[in-house]
């Protein structure tokens, strides 16, 4: 599936959506390591961007995203629309990240 096809928004400017295909999704569940978290910590001493926490979540939400687009193309779809991210922290330290939108197939 061309990255171009995915989009939070409604429609795919240009393409016609021919067919709705429901509800596609990519869940991670991720927890930091004692070494990441140790590590994150001391960037918080200096303030400004957490790099270690930025690439954690990038990585995960990338892995969620490639997920789901799997599960579409899975359907037999070749976009998707409405895509969003949500996460939902499980424990202390253990996250949750859901990719999600719905899998169409457009002309």
């Amino acid at each position: 599936m061309d990255h171009k096809n995915t989009t939070t928004t409604f429609e795919l400017p240009g393409k016609k959506i021919v067919r709705n295909l429901g509800i596609v999704k990519g869940i991670i569940v991720r927890s930091r390591s004692i070494i990441g978290s140790f590590g994150g910590a001391l960037q918080t001493i200096f303030g400004g961007n957490i790099t270690l926490f930025t690439e954690l979540c990038e990585k995960t939400r990338e892995e969620a995203f490639d997920l789901m687009i799997k599960h579409a193309e899975e359907m037999g779809a070749n976009a998707i629309v409405g895509m969003r991210y949500d996460t939902t922290e499980l424990m202390q330290g253990v996250t949750e990240v859901l990719c999600y939108g719905t899998a169409v197939v457009v002309e």
